[in-house]
């Protein structure tokens, strides 16, 4: 299919947007995906990724999914579509019975041009029967925040990894000349990561958009805190430091969220916990309730931040720091989206971990979930069928889907379809890689040399990292 004309998209996307140009490469990538090539898109926190897919989207006849991680993200997105009167929706278990029905409703009559909605719900059996009418033409597979796939999908989001079969499965059931595109969109991807993702979606041929992570106004910075009191004590004079500016503090776990948030309010701060055992009303409320400035940060775990737009984001505070190296970089860069500086700060305990273990043993719980869940998986070949159906071996086994996920992971299964699966017998695949990029977060923390340097070489930019120093990180700062 033929690249159309730039200057046309350029006209619809001022019509559309109000823009009277695009960001490099917004122009490149959109010609791209409007030609229904496949392709692998890493480009940086508030580069406008999301124009990307839904101009194209919204000039096709035809739907578009967009396959997103988090509610919020979803909404978002589709509230400010909906606000130019465009035909997007999204499904999720959300939303009300009524709003999901009028949805399937538009869906069966072809009146949507943007469909978003999480990896189970596209994979849950009433959606995916609506999409496998054969009348209704689907253009493109969009993943959106396609990290998740790689982050989540071995052993927390087993969904992720059967999305490889969805273009497939979907093209028999359409006219044979109608071409599905498949194209993924990060922030954060390594060369390792971004195989993976090419690997799991079957991308043909995909066209890569691969822009370094560096942002000029974002200033890092790693502190020791010796003890539990010292950590807290770091984190309020860093709060008073940038009094009524807006931020985010970071922690690991709802119980954190809920006790750091309690101290801080006593101690007189509009703030609040944030985490995903909260409820979805209760969600929104606080995401509005900040957006708005009426809590200067909130306490979060990971599940808050992704796809929220606010671009006067001053700080960002890891009072744990994360795990791995993608939600770290994904994390600090919620901070300045506008372009002006913003600090990003982690709070690590001292090296042994005689005086605060609890970093460790952090770690060491990931890394031990990791490995039981990976015997978990081997202990099941010789319990199921060799072919079988996803939810006929999760009724039997309640950890099955996510062991069929690390099956895959290591080479051992492949996907007939969405559903069905396929055992290898041979001997072959290795255990995640997730414990390798834990012992890179730890380098990250305790390297010497420039971190947004570290952070280039970590991601793949070698060339670019070579003789960089971005003069205004810790470590650059204590060697002027």
């Amino acid at each position: 299919m033929n690249q159309p004309d730039l200057s046309q998209l350029r006209s619809q996307l001022k019509r559309i947007w109000g823009y009277h140009d695009f960001r490099p490469p917004q122009g490149e990538i959109v010609r791209c995906l409007s030609s229904g090539e496949d392709a692998l898109v890493v480009m940086p926190t508030g580069g406008g990724k999301s124009i990307c897919f839904q101009l194209p989207a919204l000039l096709k006849t035809g739907l578009t999914l967009v396959v997103s991680p988090l509610v919020a993200l979803m909404e978002n997105q589709v509230e400010e579509l909906r606000e130019k009167r465009l035909p997007a929706a999204s499904l999720h278990s959300e939303l009300p019975r009524q709003q999901k029905r009028r949805t399937l409703s538009l869906l069966a009559k072809n009146q949507l041009r943007l469909l978003y909605l999480s990896p189970e719900t596209l994979l849950s059996q009433p959606v995916w029967q609506q999409l496998c009418q054969r009348d209704l033409p689907i253009n493109g597979l969009i993943l959106d925040e396609a990290h998740c796939l790689v982050q989540w999908g071995d052993t927390f989001r087993p969904a992720y990894r059967r999305l490889g079969a969805v273009r497939p499965a979907l093209q028999q059931q359409k006219p044979t000349n109608h071409p599905i595109a498949i194209a993924a969109f990060t922030a954060t991807a390594n060369p390792q990561a971004q195989t993976t993702i090419r690997q799991v979606l079957q991308l043909q041929q995909p066209q890569a958009f691969l822009l370094n992570p560096y942002r000029d106004n974002l200033h890092l910075q790693v502190q020791i805190a010796w003890t539990p009191r010292g950590r807290k004590q770091r984190l309020l004079r860093h709060i008073r430091q940038h009094r009524g500016a807006s931020g985010l503090v970071y922690v690991r776990s709802r119980k954190d969220s809920e006790n750091l948030a309690a101290w801080l309010s006593q101690l007189g701060f509009a703030t609040a916990g944030y985490h995903a055992g909260l409820s979805p009303q209760k969600r929104r409320q606080l995401e509005n309730d900040w957006i708005a400035g009426k809590i200067q940060f909130v306490v979060c775990t990971s599940a808050f931040g992704m796809g929220i737009n606010k671009p006067d984001v001053r700080w960002v505070v890891h009072f744990h720091a994360p795990i791995l190296l993608s939600e770290y970089v994904q994390e600090v860069g919620r901070a300045g989206r506008d372009g002006k500086p913003a600090r990003a700060l982690t709070l690590i305990s001292e090296p042994t971990g005689l005086l605060d273990p609890e970093d460790k043993q952090r770690r060491r719980f990931f890394t031990e979930r990791q490995r039981e869940q990976y015997r978990f998986a081997q202990q099941l070949v010789p319990k199921i069928p060799a072919t079988g159906h996803v939810d006929t071996v999760a009724q039997q086994f309640r950890q099955a889907p996510i062991a069929l996920s690390l099956l895959h992971a290591g080479g051992r299964l492949s996907w007939k379809d969405p559903f069905r699966y396929q055992i290898h017998q041979a001997a072959g695949g290795s255990q995640s890689s997730q414990e390798k990029a834990v012992r890179e977060m730890q380098q990250y923390l305790t390297t010497c040399q420039c971190r947004w340097q570290f952070l280039l070489r970590a991601f793949g930019f070698v060339e670019a990292a070579r003789s960089f120093r971005c003069g205004h990180c810790d470590n650059c700062q204590k060697s002027l």
